[in-house]
């Protein structure tokens, strides 16, 4: 029955992990060849068939579920994560309705076999419900912060690229589109978002507005900066390659005082882990550190760090 029940909990683990690849995870060459970014394409053209089952299966599984407010600030994740789907918010739905049913039956059924009473597979079942149910959102948002790590560590390289088109004698509008065909193979997570923004300007979309969803489907304050940089600069009519020649400045800087940061804390979050790994080995040589060092001793220590060597800075203890 031990064997049966993890048998079973391997499938379930297949078919969640099967569900965020071939429905949720975003295509790699699908966002370095294609003009439009994948996450905003509309229609299943180009998916497997299995990939376009499970998306419409999930879709149904949101669609049926009750609306909630909730969904606005899901959808911003969403997009955040890379999705742009406009079905993203009702696949995401479905997939973590059916990773609660699928985790609290398994859950339920594993503590029957294990010969538990009612009860007590009841409240396995509700554990595993729960469980279920907001582990999608835990997944979600570390994909949402990863990609927006990425966007970050890539954007002193648009920035170079920028300079350089500006100064070459290009419009923004260019030289946006030019330096998201430069990024797609180093960083195409921002290439993406460059190619979102080109396309709202030709959609006769202000350039304020445009920046300013440009900013806020990157929900970092790095990019708002930016943002909001080029929008002073479109408005007051200062020149623009200077402005960004500062802020790549500005942002190498900080990102270097950034990593000499994490560098100095490291030795500050050591302390404990050393101290409570050296304490048992100090705790058990304790008792030989107080006692005389003797040339002719036979006697074998218990502790192999028993030595004299090891002994002498112990002795005022």
């Amino acid at each position: 029955m031990g064997l049966l029940a993890g048998l079973f909990l391997f499938v379930v683990a297949a078919v969640t992990v099967a569900g965020y690849v071939f429905v949720l995870r975003p295509s790699q060459t699908d966002v370095i060849d294609a003009e439009i970014p994948a996450g905003i394409a509309h229609g299943h053209d180009g998916r497997p068939a299995a990939q376009t089952a499970m998306f419409d299966a999930f879709r149904l599984i949101g669609d049926a579920m009750p609306a909630s407010d909730k969904h606005t600030e899901l959808r911003h994740v969403l997009v955040a994560a890379g999705y742009r789907w406009p079905s993203a918010v009702s696949v995401f739905i479905g997939i973590k309705v059916a990773t609660a049913l699928l985790l609290g039956i398994s859950t339920a059924w594993a503590s029957v076999y294990g010969q538990s009473d009612t009860s007590a597979a009841f409240l396995a079942m509700v554990c595993g419900l729960g469980f279920g149910y907001m582990l999608p959102d835990v997944v979600l948002g570390r994909m949402a912060r990863r990609r927006v790590d990425q966007l970050r560590h890539g954007l002193p390289a648009a920035l170079d690229l920028l300079v350089l088109a500006v100064e070459a004698g290009q419009g923004l509008d260019s030289a946006i589109l030019d330096t998201s065909r430069g990024l797609r193979s180093s960083h195409p997570a921002l290439a993406s978002e460059f190619t979102q923004l080109q396309l709202e300007l030709k959609a006769n979309t202000t350039r304020a507005d445009a920046l300013r969803n440009f900013a806020l489907r990157s929900r970092d304050a790095e990019m708002r900066k930016f943002a909001n940089l080029l929008i002073d600069t479109d408005r007051f009519g200062t020149s623009l390659g200077p402005a960004l020649k500062t802020h790549a400045r500005y942002l190498r800087i900080r990102f270097r005082q950034m990593a000499q940061e994490k560098a100095r804390k490291v030795g500050v979050k050591l302390i404990f882990p050393v101290f409570f790994s050296d304490l048992p080995i100090c705790d058990s040589c304790h008792p030989w550190a107080s006692r005389p060092i003797a040339d002719d001793a036979d006697e074998e220590p218990a502790c192999a760090l028993a030595s004299p060597a090891f002994r002498r800075p112990f002795r005022s203890l």
